[in-house]
């Protein structure tokens, strides 16, 4: 990352603050360093590759409950996690922005709210885009199939175009899980995905 967008970054990301709760602290990190990077994204036309990158990241801190603890782990220095976050970021072929990032939040010790700042720059791309951000947790994973005919009765419900993420969690009951933005879908959308969900069963 060039000189001025690290500064950029951390500026913005580590600037001083009144003292607040962990969660507090942890939003307002990540939604700092989301900023910085989804602005350095913009600027130099990578937003689309950015976003491939942290969707493939993603999927690799769901998919290994170990990675995220490892990430989150006071016990773990900077260095430790910087070298385990570069070593992902070269197996995955994430682009040099992404690679430089994550090396600016491992160096300033933020690994432990990843999570958070991808959640946080995806949100500001479907802010950007005009699209509404949902989430749907199921029991076993979706094939693309599934996921797009989920995400056509999701736009259908807000009008919209959805940026859908997905997960797995294999301990959920009743199969399906939806989230648009921070709210939970209510009954009559509720009644369109238990239809949904005997098609995915059938499928």
């Amino acid at each position: 990352m060039p000189t001025d967008a690290s500064d950029s970054a951390t500026n913005a990301a580590t600037g001083s603050a009144t003292p607040t709760a962990p969660g507090s602290m942890t939003l307002g990190v990540a939604g700092r360093y989301a900023d910085a990077l989804f602005d350095l994204a913009r600027e130099t036309g990578v937003l689309e590759v950015v976003e491939g990158d942290f969707r493939n990241l993603q999927n690799a801190i769901d998919s290994s409950d170990e990675l995220c603890r490892f990430l989150k782990s006071p016990v773990y220095g900077a260095e430790e996690k910087g070298a385990a976050i570069a070593a992902i970021a070269d197996k995955g072929g994430l682009s040099g922005v992404s690679k430089n990032f994550l090396g600016l939040v491992a160096q300033n010790r933020r690994l432990f709210a990843l999570d958070g700042i991808i959640a946080a720059f995806f949100a500001r791309l479907a802010e950007h885009r005009g699209e509404v951000t949902a989430e749907a947790i199921s029991a076993a994973p979706l094939n693309d199939e599934q996921t797009k005919k989920l995400r056509g009765e999701i736009e259908r419900y807000v009008g919209k175009a959805v940026n859908l993420f997905t997960k797995v969690d294999p301990d959920l009951l009743g199969g399906l899980v939806v989230k648009v933005g921070s709210v939970m879908v209510d009954s009559s959308l509720r009644s369109k995905l238990n239809r949904l969900k005997t098609t995915l069963k059938e499928a």
